[in-house]
């Protein structure tokens, strides 16, 4: 649909706009926890997937793990 082409060309745009000041390895891994994390909330949100405590903690630590990727970049 048009939403879907809309937000793989945002998400990309993005991508490229981290990449200017963030090694591609961060950028990258960045962005693809950032999508699998986005995804597994919409699931729980839109579609009633399982929220779980232990698939909750566990897009804490992706979460956390992003934020630990951009805080130790120099």
């Amino acid at each position: 649909s048009i939403i879907t082409i809309v937000a793989m060309i945002v998400s990309i745009a993005m991508l490229s706009w981290a990449m200017r000041t963030l090694p591609v390895g961060t950028a990258y891994a960045v962005w693809t926890g950032i999508g699998a994390v986005g995804a597994a909330i919409t699931g729980i949100l839109l579609l009633g997937e399982s929220a779980s405590p232990a698939r909750l903690l566990s897009l804490g630590l992706i979460v956390a793990g992003i934020i630990g990727l951009k805080l130790s970049t120099h």
